[in-house]
């Protein structure tokens, strides 16, 4: 039986991201990706069944990553609510700073993945929802945030905000920052949201 060595397979999953990014899931190729990766297209097996189980990893990573990011967030005593959620979406903007290719996967795939029956990235995904409307529960029992807010409306917008804010900066990253997008994010979520005395 053949082994695993190196970093072979992290290899492969940047380089599919980044092929992912570049072409579109449905035209890249594992062959391709391999060639980027600096493997042989069998090694590619080794770790992945086919491209689908490449993309699904690729998704599982990134909300697992964002998971644990918001659970420890949400289990610090010490934040209060508001800061909470400013620190969510750092969090999240984040992780595509640092991966802008990850972010037009994530922007252009999510659905591709989200169609498919792939419990696992579902269990993160919707598990990251429940504890980010936890957070919002929280501030709207502190009275730092609007008790009008539907909590079912909010958890599927705030996302949906975010996501359509990086696929504008996907798409014209030369003509705003990332960090824009963030910082205006934050001001309308807050102005929103906060309780107005």
């Amino acid at each position: 039986m053949r082994t695993k060595e190196g970093n072979k397979e992290r290899d492969i999953l940047s380089a599919a991201i980044n092929r992912f990014a570049e072409d579109g899931y449905f035209n890249a190729k594992i062959s391709q990706i391999a060639e980027d990766a600096g493997v042989a297209t069998g090694s590619v097996y080794v770790y992945y069944k086919n491209k689908e189980d490449l993309l699904n990893k690729i998704f599982i990573n990134l909300w697992s990553e964002l998971l644990e990011k918001l659970t420890v967030i949400r289990n610090d005593l010490g934040i209060s609510p508001i800061n909470k959620m400013s620190m969510t979406i750092d969090s999240v903007f984040s992780v595509f700073s640092e991966n802008p290719s990850l972010a037009t996967v994530f922007v252009n795939e999510q659905n591709t993945v989200s169609n498919k029956e792939n419990k696992p990235f579902r269990t993160y995904y919707n598990r990251f929802l429940d504890i980010g409307e936890s957070i919002v529960k929280e501030g709207i029992n502190s009275g730092d945030f609007s008790d009008d807010i539907n909590l079912q409306v909010f958890r599927h917008f705030i996302f949906g905000a975010i996501r359509n804010s990086l696929s504008f900066w996907a798409i014209s990253h030369d003509k705003i920052s990332l960090e824009i997008i963030r910082e205006q994010s934050k001001f309308l979520l807050f102005k929103g949201i906060e309780k107005h005395h």
